[in-house]
This record gives structure tokens, sequence and C-alpha cells, in this order.
């Protein structure tokens, strides 16, 4: 068992009826930025995603499609592995709800919360959404020629049918106090106070069962009940967190990553993470996730994404269009985490052109080319330092303590804006000492500074790896730094660049994004 300390994290759960969307992208990267920081900073991370894949929904859309619900579960699965690997944001576990080990551990917490008194058979009337796989009270319905429509703009049905309750009711003044208790339990903290009145409302019991569809987990039979009942899709759906750790039926190695560090998830499904999920939890027994990160929404162009406004774009189609890093880099550093972001190409080039290629491309192509030509190859002989050598060196080392800062407060956009607020020093530094001016009046000043800037390029692309990994990972072997010294404990002074080390031939790291239009013979 590792000594280091332990880090999990997850996405939410995307439900397996449709192809990932840029959301599903957006929320990925996030997470695999995350997981990626805490690795190089000395921890035992595990980051998982998971297909959330039973309810009437599925079975719906299924039979439209002339599938198997099981059938269209696998076909889901396998675009989301492959959004993953495209993103390069690959996942530790992905737990699906139709996996043997998921069932189990669901009934396992079903029955803690029948053991503890939660759970009760009744009737259930009331407004559902299938699309939202969830339940509306009518003061929440808006009406548009005649028909009732959630708050997320999904139309309802009547549903009426026997259901087993959860005691949710029970819980309001438990989660109040655990708020009150854990500040920084949902974060950011507009979606905290969100909850925290909803929850001061009052809450009503929850219907957990059905019996229209079968397409989901049986519920063990009861002599209270004749029909047959399934897992409503939260409980079985949220359980999917805990099952990835075994914390309630295997106790096996991975039983001490739970509680779960952060859900990342998104702003439309925090009720049912912020108060069904801990009140589950209370109810079994089990202890509580650290926090719930919520981020927003993307827009292109201002405008939610539709199929009928034509604004759809998949993941693949822009990873194919911007690059990976690219894209990686733009929706971190351009949309503030939690809020609601925008995208679009303009956006996207502006980023590539100005901050990677222009910013960190440039200045590394520019320093790395005048150590190849003038310095043999090999990393320039360090003299005396100026202020100006000290202070840039400083800034870089300091980038990092301000992006693990950033990184612990979920706010990977402040982190990359500290970052390349150093690049852009760097550039400045570099530009006002022009080493170029000095290749023949003062050679030892010339290789100080050429030094200085690889050895700031190297504290800058360590932290740099969790956003833009294949890149950091190209610039720091043009630093000539190994695969065994590219963690945060190696990012300081005792690890700097040596003279006279050997470094590769120089080559570009983020080439200019060029229209096609502007392509010439």
């Amino acid at each position: 068992m590792s000594e280091r300390p332990t880090y999990m994290i997850s996405t939410a759960i995307p439900y397996a009826n449709g192809a990932p969307h840029i959301g599903h992208a957006y929320e990925r990267i996030a997470t695999d930025a995350f997981a990626r920081f805490k690795r190089l900073d000395g921890f035992d991370v595990l980051f998982v995603t998971g297909m959330d894949e039973h309810g009437q929904k599925m079975q719906r859309t299924a039979e439209k499609e002339g599938l198997t619900p099981q059938g269209l579960a696998d076909r889901t699965a396998a675009q989301f592995a492959r959004m993953g690997e495209a993103l390069n944001a690959r996942a530790d576990d992905i737990v699906r709800t139709t996996q043997a080990r998921h069932k189990e551990t669901v009934l396992d917490i079903w029955r803690r919360m029948e053991a503890n008194g939660d759970l009760y058979l009744s009737k259930y009337s009331g407004w559902y959404s299938v699309r939202d796989e969830a339940y509306y009270d009518e003061g929440e319905l808006t009406e548009r020629d005649g028909r009732k429509f959630a708050p997320t703009g999904t139309p309802v049905e009547w549903v009426e049918e026997e259901s087993w309750f959860f005691r949710l009711s029970a819980y309001a003044e438990k989660l109040l106090a655990h708020y009150e208790a854990h500040p920084d339990f949902i974060t950011p903290e507009h979606y905290r106070n969100e909850i925290v009145a909803f929850v001061k409302r009052g809450l009503s019991d929850l219907s957990v069962s059905r019996t229209t569809f079968d397409w989901g987990i049986p519920i063990p039979p009861s002599p209270e009940t004749t029909a047959s009942h399934v897992m409503y899709v939260w409980v079985d759906a949220l359980t999917n967190y805990i099952t990835a750790t075994g914390w309630l039926t295997v106790q096996g190695d991975r039983a001490r990553f739970w509680p779960a560090d952060a859900h990342v998830i998104g702003k439309d499904i925090t009720r049912f993470h912020a108060i069904y999920w801990p009140a589950f939890l209370m109810s079994a027994g089990a202890p509580l996730p650290k926090q719930i990160v919520v981020h927003g929404f993307l827009f292109s162009r201002g405008e939610k994404m539709s199929k009928s406004l034509g604004n759809v774009v998949g993941p693949h189609e822009l990873i194919e269009r911007y690059g990976v890093d690219q894209l990686r880099y733009f929706f971190l550093r351009e949309i503030p985490f939690g809020q609601d972001g925008n995208y679009s190409h303009e956006a996207i080039v502006n980023r590539i052109n100005a901050d990677l290629a222009n910013d960190l491309g440039n200045l590394a192509q520019r320093s790395l080319s005048m150590i190849a030509k003038n310095c043999a190859g090999a990393v320039p002989a360090k003299g005396d330092l100026t202020d100006a050598d000290r202070d840039i060196l400083a800034q870089a080392s300091a980038a990092l303590e301000k992006a693990r800062a950033a990184m612990d407060d979920y706010a990977p956009h402040h982190a990359l804006a500290e970052i390349f607020r150093v690049v852009a020093e760097a550039n400045r530094y570099f530009a006002g000492e022009e080493p170029w001016a000095k290749k023949k009046t003062d050679p030892a000043r010339m290789a100080t500074v050429l030094h200085v800037t690889a050895e700031t390029l190297r504290r800058l692309a360590i932290p740099l790896q969790p956003f833009i990994p294949e890149a950091a990972a190209k610039l720091l072997d043009l630093l000539g730094v190994g695969p065994d010294a590219r963690d945060f404990v190696h990012a300081g002074d005792a690890d700097a660049l040596q003279d006279g080390a050997p470094l590769p031939p120089p080559a570009p790291i983020f080439p200019r994004f060029v229209e096609a239009e502007e392509v010439t013979d």
C-alpha cells in the first residue's frame, strides 16, 4: 500500500442514451487536470468516471433505435471511452451501472438505508421528467401550449404508481448542519447558497423505485408488495462513485480512497449531488465526499448548443481542428471555473496564437535555437546572476506555489493566468537582455541569459504538465529533463539545469493556427 496521501476525484456520471458533447469534454478535461496536478504533487490519485446506464429514458431510446438497452449502453460507453482517449484524459476506472460490482454495491446501500428505517412503501402521484429522470413539484413547472415543463425545459408527465420512498425530509437539519460545519462542501459559494436556501424551504420524501419499467437493478422482494420494483435512477447512479473504491462491499486496497475528495459536476445536477447523495450516505452510515465542485455550462457564441440552431459540435471535431493541448488550454484558461463560458473559433485561435504559439512556443524556439547554434547544443554556462536574472527565476518558482493554491481552490483559470503571466515576463526579460547582441560583445553574459531563460522554461513547464501534457512533455524533452525529474518536488533550485548537459536539437512546440484560406503555395 502506498504511503503517499490519497486523492480521489470523479467526473459526473454521463447518461448513456446519447453521444458525448463538448460539455462532457470540458468536464473530463478539467477533472483530468486536477488529477494530474495532484499526481505531480505527490498524491496517490484515483480518477474515476462512469456511465449511468439504467432508467426509462434508456429503455425508450433503445426501443426507438431498434437496440436492447444494454446494446445502447455499450455503444455509448465506447463513444465516451474514445473521447477520454482523444482528450488525453484517461480515467483510472470507469464504473458502469450495469456491472456486477456496482449492482452488489447498490443493493448493499439499499439494505443499509432499509435497516436504518429510511425506506417505506407508498403511492407516488406526481410530475415526472423522463429526460431528467427526476420528479418536480407543481410550483416548479411552467405551462406552454397545454403541456407542462420542468425548470430544465423538459416535458413532464403525470405518474401514479406504487413506490418505495426515502425519508429525505428527516435529513434536512442534518444536511444544513453539515453545510454549516463544512462551508467548502459545495464550491463555488453561490451554488452552496442555492442549495442551502433550497433545503431550508423543507425537503419532501423521495421516490426511489419504479414499477412501470424493468431496465434497472431489481429491488429484493418484500412481503409488503407483490409488484416488481427497480431502483430509482439516482440511488443507482450516485452509488457509482463509491463502487469504484469498494468501500461498502470489498474493503480492499481502494477503500482507502473513500471519502472522495471531489465530485466534479455540472450546475444542473447540483441538487442530486449536494442533497440526495449525502443524505443516502448518512443513512447508510458511510462518510460523505469532501467537496462537490460545480462548473457552469458552455455556450457557442453566447447561445446554448442545440441541434435546431445547428451549432452542436462534437469533441472530436474540435480536437481535429485545433489540437488536443490547444483545446485543453483554451477551456481551462478562458473559462472561469464554476461560471458559464463561451467558445468560438475566433476565441480559440486567439488563445492558440497569442499564448501558446507567440508567448510560450516562440520563447522556447528562440532561446533553444540560440543555445543549439552558439553553445554547442548543451546547457550554457551560468555566470554571475544579476537582479533581473534572479527575479525571473524567482517568479518562475513562485508560479508553482500560486498554481497549487489555485488548483486547491479548483480554479485552473487562475493557475494558468499566473503561469502565463510569468511566461510573458520571461519574454520581456529575454527581449530586454538581447542575448543575440551580446554574442560578440559579451559571450559569457549571452550564455548566462540563455541559461536563465532555459531554466525559467523548465520551472514553468513542470506545472504546465497537467494542462497541456503533450506540449509540456515535449518542452521538458528539449530541455533534457528526464521523466523521473518532472514532478513538483523536482521543480526548484536543487534540480536546476546543469552547465554543459547535452540538449537535443530544438523543435517547435506550438505552431501558429493558420486559417485554411490563408495558406498559399
